[in-house]
């Protein structure tokens, strides 16, 4: 085999294969946070925090502190979020109504108070029947006996 066909950078001609990258220094646009100023991208924090990051993991995954996140990003974690909430709304609305999926018709209607319908039951304070106090029981046993 002749030196041409052998890839860049490997010294085994029997190998094939691709190539081996090598690391480039490239720009990144961002905010320096923290002592050791590292570099975060503003919009990298919304897109994280928009797919349901927590704050541990963005901070994690930038090698920063959550505070210091939090400090700095407060505005793009509270609008990624509230972006996830709004399109995970628009998903459930459209299977509840477009795709007539019930079991998020009724989460909808119980969970999310859209409908004001609740799973809670009977308060247990409340009294479910309305009660009379003068009811005896002569006149409970006559029903009994008029419903037999």
């Amino acid at each position: 085999m002749t030196p041409d066909h052998v890839a860049h950078g490997q010294t085994d001609p029997h190998t094939t294969g691709p190539r081996p990258k090598k690391m480039v220094e490239g720009v990144i646009q961002g905010l320096p946070i923290g002592r050791d100023k590292t570099v975060v991208p503003p919009d990298q924090v919304y897109e994280l925090a928009a797919i349901g990051c927590s704050d541990t993991e963005i901070a994690h995954f930038f090698g920063v502190k959550q505070d210091t996140l939090r400090y700095n990003f407060a505005e793009e974690l509270t609008k990624g979020r509230s972006f996830m909430k709004i399109r995970l709304r628009r998903a459930m609305y459209k299977n509840a109504c477009q795709l007539n999926n019930a079991a998020v018709q009724i989460f909808l209607a119980k969970q999310a108070s859209i409908l004001g319908m609740s799973d809670g039951g009977v308060n247990a304070d409340a009294e479910a029947l309305p009660w009379n106090e003068e009811y005896s029981e002569e006149e409970s046993n006559e029903v009994n006996t008029v419903a037999e």
